[in-house]
């Protein structure tokens, strides 16, 4: 919803969405605080922790992108010409209504394992209405782009430079929270927690909406 611009050049890393989460939280002076993320949130909401650990009490995670170090990477140009960042370029801006976009969403791609209410309030809250009545992504394919050309390890390292408990629920299946390998070492002093949810996909907030209730509550009461 903000209106401030996506600067999309010379980008290099998510720490600048962690960054500008850290000065919200010092605008408004907030303390004791607990941060929750799915996806790129997730990762934001990790660095972040780790950047200003007087102020955050708790992590709950799900299905962060988090890359460990010997994920294989490839480089920039690759990441640019990727599908990921190729679609989001490419994808269909304007529609004629809400309704329109959530019909042509409804059960494809991404989408497949939305449940209706999900979807409604997603495209409820990514779309505004235009002047000439139609509606329009409120946010640009060229930021979308920018975001999945620009990640890197730093939600990695976050890991290991915050204080606060975490919890992270992960994906069944196509999980982006990628430390295979390292999940007896992170969690080894009990302060992380790595979950797997069975029957999920990276979209587990939306097809598990029970259990991340709880899970939140239950951070809120800790």
């Amino acid at each position: 919803r903000s209106r401030l611009p996506t600067e999309t050049e010379g980008r290099t890393s998510w720490s600048d969405l962690a960054d500008d989460l850290m000065a919200a939280l010092a605008a408004e002076d907030l303390t004791n605080v607990i941060l929750s993320g799915h996806s790129m949130g997730g990762c934001a909401s990790l660095i972040a922790a780790a950047g200003a650990p007087e102020r955050v009490r708790g992590l709950v995670l799900f299905d962060p992108v988090v890359m460990s170090p010997d994920t294989p990477q490839p480089p920039p140009e690759d990441m640019a010409r990727s599908p990921l960042a190729l679609g989001a370029r490419n994808r269909r801006a304007v529609f004629p209504s809400h309704a329109a976009v959530v019909e042509a969403y409804r059960g494809r791609g991404a989408f497949k394992t939305w449940p209706e209410a999900a979807l409604v309030d997603y495209v409820a809250d990514g779309f505004a209405t235009r002047a000439d009545g139609e509606v329009e992504l409120t946010c640009s394919g060229a930021w979308e782009a920018s975001n999945f050309t620009t990640a890197d390890s730093a939600g990695f390292r976050a890991f290991g430079a915050s204080r606060c408990p975490i919890r992270v629920l992960r994906a069944e299946h196509g999980s982006t929270c990628r430390v295979d390998g390292h999940i007896e070492a992170l969690t080894a002093d009990g302060r992380i927690r790595i979950e797997t949810v069975p029957g999920t996909s990276h979209f587990l907030p939306m097809e598990r909406p029970d259990l991340v209730r709880e899970t939140l509550e239950a951070a809120l009461a800790g």
